[in-house]
């Protein structure tokens, strides 16, 4: 447990919505959007794997996946976020997240372990396919994202 208080330099925050349902879906996307301007996230894409654990890396907002995808079952899309900034915008999600499902979890480099022991859901708790894998060491950085 030590090395991971040392290690985990980011986490990720992810909103999970139905991609079947027009209201959800666009109830999604408001927050998406209100999240991106709360926090000056226009303009600024993710340039790298979403699991990669880039220490130093500044907030930044992943495309939308509008199927499922990765470990997902469902639509989802997340933002990178540092440590320092994790409570404040912890907070606000859990406040502004209306009737979507959150979760957080750090990206270490341990992928298992990060999607389905190290995390947290905000609402109902939604199945991980933890096959899809590939890194499950300290600071391992995926060639796809998860």
């Amino acid at each position: 447990k030590q090395w991971y208080q040392r290690r985990v330099a980011i986490t990720a925050g992810h909103v999970l919505f139905w991609q079947n349902n027009k209201d959800h879906v666009e109830s999604a996307l408001n927050l998406r959007n209100d999240f991106i301007n709360r926090y000056g996230l226009n303009n600024k894409a993710c340039t790298i794997a979403a699991g990669n654990p880039a220490s130093g890396h500044e907030m930044c907002v992943f495309e939308v996946d509008w199927n499922p995808a990765g470990p997902f079952t469902t639509a989802q899309y997340s933002f990178f976020i540092p440590p320092y900034r994790l409570q404040e915008t912890s907070f606000w999600m859990l406040q502004n997240k209306g009737d979507h499902d959150v979760f957080i979890h750090p990206n270490s480099g341990c992928e298992t372990d990060d999607h389905t022991k190290w995390n947290t859901f905000s609402g109902a708790k939604w199945p991980i396919d933890a096959s899809v894998f590939t890194c499950n060491y300290p600071g391992c950085k995926p060639i796809t994202g998860s």
